[in-house]
């Protein structure tokens, strides 16, 4: 599987971007998906994860209620909906699969897309 994630940018505190995570190959329905995160000068940390069918969710404290996340395996996509941005959102995004929830929370990774930048301005 690969994955790509795209739909990061410039946006103003307070708007919303939606992140893609594109992926190929035949089984990427059967993974659990998540979103991880970078800031500069920070560790990467957990955003959010879906399981396989979108039945359950997690999502980090700091951006519940804010950021939504979503799947779409007709198209092997993953969506990260942004709302309510603030500066501190700033980083770049990573989609990344693996086998359950609760392992992509723990870092155990099965696969990584490359990172989606987003800036937010005060």
């Amino acid at each position: 599987v690969q994955l790509q994630a795209s739909g990061g940018g410039l946006v103003q505190a307070g708007g919303s971007l939606r992140l893609s995570c594109a992926a190929s190959g035949r089984t990427f329905y059967s993974y659990d998906v998540g979103w991880f995160r970078q800031a500069p000068g920070k560790e990467r940390e957990f955003v959010a994860a879906i399981n396989w069918n979108g039945g359950s969710t997690d999502v980090v404290d700091s951006v519940k209620g804010r950021f939504f996340i979503s799947r779409d395996n007709a198209k092997n996509t993953v969506y990260l909906q942004m709302n309510s941005l603030k500066p501190e959102d700033t980083a770049n995004y990573y989609c990344a699969a693996g086998s359950h929830i609760l392992m992509i929370k723990s870092g155990d990774i099965d696969f990584w897309g490359k990172g989606t930048l987003v800036t937010v301005s005060s």
